[in-house]
């Protein structure tokens, strides 16, 4: 398919308005699934209860409490995937969120729809890089945070499109400031899933197997909400809502019942970069990664 082709296709792609709504319960249960314990009562109780920003993601693939009700996640890596019929299907490549206002952690509605923004030619054998943007607003209209997805098509490149722009790791070529250490629960996965995401590599291990992998793994963004939540409590302990803006490139795919570290730079006031890594290889879960929140007054 020649480029021209493939723009036309694909321009102006986007999924119909949604709501998900929620209340207290599914604030608990997100907290849960991406690590929270006992220690942090703030996730998980609703008595002056804080929502972990990155719950503001699970509208992402979410089907869960979802109008229209959606069987399986439909983003637009599932339409892109069966508009264009890949013989290998995506991959995660990074992630970006930007954290507006607080979500109200008691109870609301987010309204959003994902709209795709950017296609880039990553070259033969490289693969079609597909960008795609969610605004998620409540159900007054006021925008709460903006998540912007980049997925990989390995078989898709080559097609002479615009090339993907390269970006520099902000991490510093020095040991890190700060490590917060975690571990992956060996139903991380299964719980993570309650939470909107119920694509079936994270719970059938067939369909795990039938992709390359090793069985049912957990999800990228189980992982990105462990980093968000750790990094808060290393940076700045109990204001979540000083958080501004989150990014992460999705490097290796992550098992249940695993070890975690995340490596922390700071960088200047309100800028650190960070690393996820394995707590016993050392390999990066995610990379490059980039925070920003408000430094208080």
């Amino acid at each position: 398919m020649t480029e021209s082709a493939r723009e036309a296709c694909l321009q102006g792609l986007a999924t119909e308005w949604r709501t998900m709504t929620y209340t207290w319960r599914d604030c608990a249960l997100y907290a849960l699934a991406v690590g929270a314990g006992g220690a942090e009562p703030q996730y998980t109780y609703e008595r002056d209860m804080q929502a972990i920003p990155t719950f503001g993601a699970t509208p992402y693939w979410g089907t869960v409490n979802v109008t229209p009700k959606l069987p399986r996640p439909r983003s637009i890596p599932v339409l892109v995937e069966e508009i264009l019929k890949p013989e290998q299907s995506y991959v995660n490549l990074a992630y970006e969120f930007l954290y507006h206002r607080p979500i109200p952690p008691v109870k609301g509605s987010f309204v959003y729809r994902d709209v795709l923004t950017d296609l880039f030619d990553r070259g033969e054998g490289r693969g079609m890089a597909v960008r795609s943007q969610v605004e998620v607003f409540d159900e007054g209209g006021t925008l709460l945070c903006t998540n912007r997805c980049t997925t990989l098509f390995p078989t898709l490149g080559g097609y002479g499109g615009r090339p993907m722009p390269r970006g520099d790791s902000p991490i510093p070529d020095r040991p890190a400031d700060l490590v917060e250490r975690d571990h992956i629960g060996a139903a991380q996965n299964l719980l993570y899933r309650l939470t909107g995401d119920t694509n079936l590599v994270h719970v059938d291990r067939a369909v795990a197997v039938s992709r390359g992998l090793d069985g049912p793994f957990v999800h990228d963004l189980c992982a990105y909400g462990y980093a968000c939540r750790l990094a808060i409590a290393g940076l700045f302990p109990g204001q979540p809502e000083r958080l501004r803006r989150m990014y992460a490139a999705m490097k290796t795919v992550l098992y249940p019942d695993t070890p975690v570290e995340l490596h922390l730079w700071k960088l200047a006031p309100g800028r650190a970069a960070f690393r996820l890594c394995h707590g016993t290889t050392g390999k990066a879960i995610l990379d490059r990664g980039e925070l920003e929140w408000d430094e208080v007054v």
